[in-house]
């Protein structure tokens, strides 16, 4: 790349607030699309006809967004640029009957959504945040952003199995958080405390999706601070890496050959399958759209998605000093050693040799390094939206990410130059 790197230490000190700010993906595409409206994106909606006018758009709906910029003078069939990632994260969370309690305890009644480490949100300090729906038909976004909820563990005295056994935990009947001492549980009171806390009347809250998080803030760590510790990175740091990149690639003053997007969906952790998951039509309707828009017919449609590229970013494990035998043994990722390529031959992930060489190019172009990362053969491999997308859009896509530890915990660890280094490399995707 000609230009000095876009993105620097300043990139992840930027993440660590947008942590912060997103405790639910309700948040975290209220806040993707604060930072693309202040460079000039503007939202449309759904039920409204759409202009082909150059310039960035950006379509909300529940945890998902769709943004997109397209270039004075483009084509019908101009081909996108697609960054695609995901927004929620493993987590407690509320019940449709949220108050139980026994024994004088007031607790709130929670469901193990995705997949948690559940021994991590044990003993840690828990807010609660998410989507109220009022007696209007509109939503309002709330974040109690306290100690507020805790999940106690047993104490060893009383189970002296754990130190032979190991924890074994009980989703139903282990990992109800207390709030509070009383001995007169009352259906209303979290969502009458809710809407306290909200400054909204009595009675005007008529639907929820409410989550908990831990709220203890991100921090550097290491005696150089070169690694970075907190909630939510699988996949909000992909998610903030993608809007910088978004919001650059509309800024540079330079016309990139295609149309840059951002695709951030929810329900990526419970298989993707709702109308805001990547698995459902909300990409597939905003590209086509903007082609018809832009007065496409179903050729240009066509034409535009076949040259189509899409970099699903995700989070992927990096090679964990304490059991370096459960990785591949010749691929080892290493914090702050740039983004991965994350490849699977039986299309857990999406990457082939094509798509490789679309990562390098943009790499080389960035002055990024990266890595590769495949699973250990004895050990099932995850998955992404990758996949999901080739096969839902016939998008050429490549799976990519940032190597952490202890992903699906309720507080991961990461590289503090992987970040931005990953932003670096989708800027040069998206302006190539």
């Amino acid at each position: 790349m000609s230009d000095p790197f876009r993105f620097d230490r300043g990139h992840t000190d930027d993440l660590m607030s947008f942590l912060i700010a997103s405790p639910s993906p309700y948040h975290a595409v209220a806040n993707a699309a604060e930072r693309l409206e202040k460079v000039g994106f503007r939202q449309v909606a759904e039920t409204d006809a759409w202009d082909g006018t150059a310039g960035g758009k950006y379509v909300l709906r529940g945890g998902a967004i769709v943004a997109w910029y397209v270039p004075e003078g483009a084509a019908p069939h101009t081909p996108y640029r697609i960054v695609g990632a995901h927004t929620d994260s493993p987590n407690l969370r509320v019940k449709p009957l949220p108050d139980s309690g026994a024994h004088g305890w007031r607790q709130i009644a929670v469901e193990i959504y995705g997949g948690p480490l559940l021994n991590s949100w044990l003993d840690r300090d828990l807010g609660i945040a998410g989507r109220l729906s009022l007696r209007d038909g509109s939503t309002r976004l709330v974040n109690v952003d306290r100690p507020l909820l805790r999940v106690p563990q047993l104490a060893i005295h009383l189970d002296r199995t754990v130190t032979a056994e190991g924890l074994k935990l009980d989703k139903q009947r282990h990992l109800q958080p207390v709030w509070g001492l009383s001995d007169d549980v009352r259906d209303g009171d979290l969502i009458s405390f809710l809407e306290q806390e909200s400054g909204l009347p009595a009675g005007a809250v008529t639907g929820w999706d409410l989550m908990t998080h831990s709220v203890e803030p991100p921090a550097y760590l290491g005696r150089d601070r070169e690694l970075v510790a907190g909630p939510r990175m699988d996949n909000l740091l992909s998610v903030h890496a993608g809007t910088a990149a978004l919001t650059a690639a509309a800024t540079s003053g330079r016309e990139p050959a295609h149309i840059p997007v951002l695709a951030a969906f929810d329900h990526e952790e419970n298989g993707s399958q709702s109308d805001t998951g990547a698995d459902g039509p909300l990409l597939g309707s905003v590209l086509e759209r903007s082609v018809f828009a832009r007065g496409g017919g179903y050729e240009d449609r066509a034409r535009s998605f076949a040259g189509t590229v899409c970099l699903s970013s995700d989070t992927g494990h990096a090679v964990h000093p304490n059991y370096a035998e459960r990785h591949d043994p010749t691929h080892h990722p290493r914090v702050n050693g740039g983004p991965i390529l994350k490849v699977n031959v039986n299309n857990r992930y999406a990457t082939d040799g094509s798509g490789r060489s679309v990562f390098a190019a943009a790499c080389e172009r960035a002055g990024v390094p990266f890595q590769s990362f495949v699973s250990n053969n004895s050990m099932p491999c995850g998955t992404t939206i990758g996949p999901i997308t080739a096969a839902r859009h016939g998008i050429r896509t490549v799976d990519i990410g940032v190597a952490i530890l202890s992903m699906h915990s309720a507080r991961e660890l990461c590289g503090a130059d992987d970040p931005h280094l990953l932003a670096d490399a989708l800027l040069a995707f998206l302006e190539n």
